[in-house]
């Protein structure tokens, strides 16, 4: 069996998760580790991890000095949102000459905000002969791959509509403020004019997916951003919400085309939707020929759905082009076969 060598540059909830995911693979073997200089730096990547034994594997905040000491085939990244942020961590992995996933959402897509890194970040990669992908639960899956594979079953596609309705609660402070839990509706507005309240990261990569599949030329996107109010006290451990108090953000996003609306996603992100009777799902409607209605609830968790997308995706970027990719681009991800007794439950 061939056996591919891991590289893990970072090892926060996304990167800690997909290394062990990766222990439970025979095919897969984590031989190294990236940290950002500081109290993780030295420690063993099982210890990172949370796993209940060591790996043998002591972090190092320099890619050059993992690669040099124990060579690998492939990085799994996971250290930032934004194609601008990451840029530099990937490049130095590209010129390691190593397959890279990133869970970066921007990367799902990075031709749409930053074309200019992705054409150098690309030109590299095929001068490297490596390979290139940004992934995820979302971009990368739902609102995206998943749609796409969908319209296969239809003649036409007028138009999609897509939502993804999830819960909050399980994550921390920094998601919590990026989403504007917890404030006042008038803090809300506030934070989204000044950016800091930012609701879902990846609906033009999304858009940019969808539209280019099938061949759209999308004329502009619109997205907006409001206040999910409670009218219910709720609490997790990272926030307190009374009624009156914004409890999450509804993202919608619009891609026309001639002027009418052909691809709308919807992203409502709240604490403890239960509390007011909302459940969780995902969604997806194609008006076409034939007519298609998808419907999955509770959501796939955005944790380990983005932890297993990425993973699952290790052998097909092992063998595409080289060059920098989207998720459409290759074939379908599936599940990898496991170890005995392995049911994922660390993850």
């Amino acid at each position: 069996m061939d056996v591919t060598r891991i590289l893990h540059w970072g090892v926060g909830e996304m990167g800690a998760g997909m290394v062990r995911l990766v222990q439970e693979i025979p095919s897969l073997r984590s031989v190294s580790a990236v940290v950002r200089s500081g109290p993780k730096e030295g420690k063993d990547l099982g210890e990172l991890a949370g796993l209940s034994r060591p790996l043998g594997i002591k972090a190092v905040s320099e890619p050059a000095r993992a690669q040099r000491e124990t060579p690998a085939d492939l990085a799994l990244h996971a250290t930032g949102s934004f194609t601008r942020e990451v840029f530099p961590q990937l490049e130095a992995l590209v010129d390691l000459k190593l397959d890279v996933i990133t869970v970066a959402e921007e990367m799902a897509a990075p031709w749409r905000r930053e074309p200019e890194l992705a054409a150098r970040l690309d030109r590299l990669a095929r001068e490297r002969g490596v390979t290139v992908l940004g992934t995820g639960i979302n971009p990368g899956f739902v609102l995206d791959t998943l749609i796409i594979a969908l319209t296969g079953a239809c003649w036409e596609v007028r138009k999609i509509r897509a939502a993804r309705v999830n819960d909050l609660s399980p994550f921390g402070p920094v998601v919590m403020k990026t989403q504007g839990v917890g404030t006042t509706p008038e803090e809300f507005a506030r934070g989204v004019a000044a950016g800091t309240i930012v609701g879902h990261i990846g609906f033009p990569e999304s858009m940019r997916m969808i539209a280019d599949a099938l061949g759209w030329a999308l004329d502009k996107i619109e997205e907006s951003r409001e206040p999910i109010i409670s009218r219910t006290r709720r609490q997790t451990r990272h926030v307190l919400v009374e009624p009156g108090m914004v409890a999450g953000c509804r993202h919608t996003a619009r891609g026309y085309m001639n002027g009418q609306v052909v691809i709308e996603l919807e992203h409502p992100q709240q604490v403890l939707p239960g509390t007011e009777g909302t459940e969780t799902g995902d969604y997806i409607w194609v008006d076409g020929n034939p007519p298609l209605n998808f419907a999955n609830k509770p959501e796939i968790p955005g944790g380990i759905g983005t932890m297993a997308v990425a993973v699952n995706s290790i052998p097909l970027v092992r063998k595409a082009p080289p060059g920098l990719v989207m998720q459409p681009d290759l074939p379908v991800p599936r599940a990898l076969s496991r170890r005995p007794g392995g049911g994922g439950k660390q993850a």
